[in-house]
């Protein structure tokens, strides 16, 4: 799963990504507003599952890039990550959109922990465990089960997978899911996906994945 993480502390921000990245997420760092925005307005090429945002940023409020990304319409799940613990502060992070408001400092495995709660909420799954078109997907163990039996994947395969889950029922265009394959370096070529995908509707059944031609591909559906 990749993040967005946005802290002006080089320590902090630092130590954040380090402990992220040993329980399996990569993450852009980035510590003003302004490369922030940027980095947001691209949201969906960059392949972002989450945005972990600090709010008293070097050059503006992380409160305005949150009211600004829900006034686009965006659903992308922002969790605040702040020093700033009083009422009002929290009231106006999660009244602005914020799906999570997170004290710092805060343990790494509860903030992953919460990471994986929301970005299951906004793609509709309720556990760790999801049930998506006959299959098992238990993404803190990741791996896949078919009527108990767990299917062989590479982790490849289980991330395409997971991140066709994560929107299931709706298409998933291939530039959006070869960035996600790959999102710190060049996306996968589109010949190497459709080979992924192809070992996938050997393993999984060949009506798991369908193709939407000159778009993408839809889990289920």
């Amino acid at each position: 799963m990749h993040l967005l993480l946005v802290e002006d502390d080089l320590d902090l921000g630092a130590e954040i990504q380090r402990a992220l990245q040993g329980r399996g997420f990569s993450s852009v760092w980035l510590r003003c507003a302004r490369d922030a925005r940027a980095h947001l307005a691209q949201a969906e090429d960059a392949a972002i599952a989450c945005v972990l945002l600090d709010l008293g940023l070097p050059d503006g409020e992380g409160l305005d890039l949150l009211t600004e990304l829900r006034a686009r319409g965006s659903d992308l799940p922002v969790i605040v990550l702040t020093a700033r613990d009083a009422l009002h502060s929290r009231e106006a992070g999660l009244d602005a959109g914020a799906d999570d408001y997170l004290i710092k400092p805060v343990e790494p495995a509860e903030l992953a922990s919460r990471i994986r709660a929301v970005t299951r909420r906004v793609g509709g799954h309720s556990s760790q465990v999801w049930s998506v078109a006959g299959l098992q997907i238990d993404t803190g163990r990741r791996e896949v089960q078919i009527d108990g039996d767990v299917i062989g994947l590479s982790p490849k395969e289980f991330m395409i997978v997971a991140e066709l889950a994560r929107h299931a029922g709706r298409v998933l265009p291939k530039h959006r899911l070869a960035r996600s394959l790959a999102p710190l370096g060049e996306p996968l070529e589109f010949n190497a996906l459709e080979v992924h995908v192809h070992n996938l509707r050997r393993k999984l059944g060949a009506d798991t994945i369908r193709t939407v031609r000159g778009v993408g591909y839809v889990l289920g559906g």
